[in-house]
């Protein structure tokens, strides 16, 4: 398949898959597969979050980090290596650095109704903020609409991978998905904080695609493959959906989990606050990230050893900090 240098990224219409449509859906499929092989990145419009539920879970989360320190503080639980509730300033560190990511976050994870699922017990309850009581049902609905969004993404992602459309349905049903509301905290002194402390330094995300809703401000950048950084927005209406390395991993590096950034404002507005709400779409954790046979041959020899995505995760987990 020729590279294509994208200046932007492109933007799909998720109802073309929906629609029942032959044509339409096959459309979608191939133009997803190829965005996703070359910059792993799409903007996707018609999915099932609203603006109006948007707008709701902004305003709640805006409340709960207005909150003192000490108060947020009483939902960071020991233990949990950051997966519910609180995780505080600087905790988290991109892979391969030890400075701090300039920012604060809180994690709402999968709520499983069957008492007699197995991955019942592998997974905290949530936990929710008095101070803030309108986040829980605002937060549950969010995290179902993008949950329900992202099985349309990976059934299009298998037919374009040659496998069943429905073959990532049992695989993520009840997964170890995560919906996290961040905060980058106005810095008033910049001078204060470490020189190389950024928004959100470098990195790939771990899962297998994150969805996200639009940010309150610039500053996400993707790194093309020629090495320029390209500046997204994820416009009103649409949420910006791309491989995590869980994804490139089954897929032998097929579809690209590619390297982005949160960038400091300029100087004079490092003291403006910035809020992002993105989704990570997990698997169960007994998923095997195995290379697909499809994606392995001689031009294309297996990159990395077999894995399952519980061991995975608890790997990256430790390497960003959020686990001992």
């Amino acid at each position: 398949m020729a590279e294509i240098l994208y200046d932007t990224i492109p933007s799909l219409d998720l109802a073309d898959f929906t629609s029942g449509d032959p044509q339409k859906r096959k459309k979608f499929v191939d133009e997803l597969g190829t965005a996703y092989h070359n910059i792993g990145f799409v903007a996707i419009r018609n999915h099932y979050l609203t603006d109006e539920l948007s707008s709701r879970l902004y305003a709640a989360i805006k409340k709960f980090y207005a909150l003192p320190d000490a108060v947020k503080q009483k939902y960071e639980i020991p233990g949990l290596a950051g997966q519910r509730g609180y995780i505080g300033k600087g905790k988290e560190h991109a892979k391969g650095r030890n400075t701090g990511d300039l920012k604060e976050f809180y994690h709402v994870g999968q709520e499983v109704t069957d008492p007699h699922d197995p991955v019942k017990h592998e997974y905290p309850d949530n936990v929710w903020p008095a101070e803030v009581p309108e986040m829980k049902e605002i937060g549950l609905e969010v995290y179902r609409r993008l949950e329900q969004t992202g099985v349309q993404m990976l059934r299009a992602i298998a037919l374009y991978l040659g496998l069943e459309e429905r073959y990532f349905d049992r695989k993520v049903k009840f997964g170890n998905s995560i919906l996290r509301p961040i905060h980058y905290f106005p810095i008033e002194n910049p001078d204060a904080v470490p020189a190389d402390a950024v928004r959100a330094a470098e990195h790939g995300d771990i899962n297998l695609i994150t969805l996200l809703m639009g940010a309150s401000a610039d500053g996400l950048q993707v790194l093309r493959r020629d090495g320029k950084w390209i500046p997204i927005t994820a416009l009103p209406e649409q949420l910006v959906v791309n491989v995590g390395d869980m994804l490139e991993r089954l897929t032998n590096k097929k579809l690209k989990s590619t390297i982005h950034r949160v960038v400091n404002p300029p100087r004079e507005a490092m003291n403006t606050p910035r809020y992002s709400i993105p989704f990570f779409m997990h698997p169960r954790s007994e998923m095997s990230l195995a290379a697909l046979p499809a994606c392995v041959d001689a031009q294309h020899p297996k990159l990395w050893d077999d894995i399952t995505a519980g061991d995975f995760l608890n790997q990256r987990l430790r390497e960003i900090g959020l686990k001992k």
